[in-house]
């Protein structure tokens, strides 16, 4: 494991900043703390020294967290990547980007150490290589005031919905704040394949391929049916088979 956590703070407002620095310094796992004002001058200071993580807000003055954070992972030795912000609508875009957690001011000491200990896990000089965080492997879906969070593998299908997206799941359709076609650069790795323009589809969720009243190709999960378009229905046979012959597809009870 690493002796000690090397990390930069960055916040525009000098009490807040004062107040995640401290919290870090109370922090078993961090031995060193450093502390920029604004992103440029976070930017400088990366590019001089090296640091295990970064805890970032997000809404500064010119070059805001989430463009810092882009380009600090084109790095060829990146640090961690922490927000720590007022809002909750960013988050989405913050675990696109790479980050390992998202922290909502006011940070509470416990919620820091569960973000800590993923970044010690990822850290440099661990005895097991540190994998790097699943693109999206959960959404957070704001409603009433609460966030929760859908597991990808929850979802039989995505629908577009303008700049949003449906997640038809078992337990209900999700909106979430995203183009369709972001999603699918995320999750073309985990099982999902563009059947349609507006619809991505879970190959395990799908039970069988029907023929719709016009003579159309539907996809049927269990939470509904799937349009899919001529030019993807040959891509979607084959994807099919081969996950068949894996094993990959699901049970009848999947998704019940």
């Amino acid at each position: 494991m690493t002796p000690g956590l090397r990390v930069l703070a960055v916040d525009d407002v000098p009490p807040a900043l004062d107040e995640l620095c401290q919290l870090l310094r109370d922090a078993p796992e961090v031995a060193e703390v450093a502390a920029a004002g604004d992103p440029l001058s976070a930017l400088k200071i990366i590019q001089a020294e090296r640091f295990d993580a970064v805890f970032l807000d997000i809404a500064m003055p010119g070059l805001d967290g989430l463009e810092l954070a882009s380009l600090l992972a084109k790095l060829s030795e990146p640090p961690v990547i922490v927000f720590v912000t007022a809002y909750d609508g960013h988050a989405v875009t913050a675990y696109g980007i790479g980050a390992v957690d998202y922290l909502l001011k006011p940070v509470r000491a416990e919620r820091l150490s569960a973000a800590l200990a993923k970044v010690v896990r990822m850290a440099p000089g661990n005895e097991a290589p540190a994998e790097p965080p699943d693109a999206l492997a959960a959404l957070p879906v704001e409603s009433g005031g609460r966030t929760r969070y859908v597991r990808r593998d929850e979802v039989r299908f995505v629908e577009a919905h303008g700049d949003y997206v449906r997640l038809h799941t078992p337990a209900g359709v999700h909106l979430v704040r995203m183009p369709i076609s972001r999603l699918e650069e995320y999750w073309e790795g985990s099982g999902f394949l563009r059947v349609h323009r507006g619809f991505l589809v879970s190959l395990g969720a799908v039970r069988e391929l029907r023929s719709d009243s016009a003579g159309g190709l539907l996809a049927h999960t269990a939470v509904g049916d799937v349009p899919v378009s001529r030019r993807h229905a040959r891509e979607l046979r084959e994807r099919l088979l081969r996950a068949a012959q894996r094993g990959e597809l699901s049970s009848p009870e999947r998704g019940s």
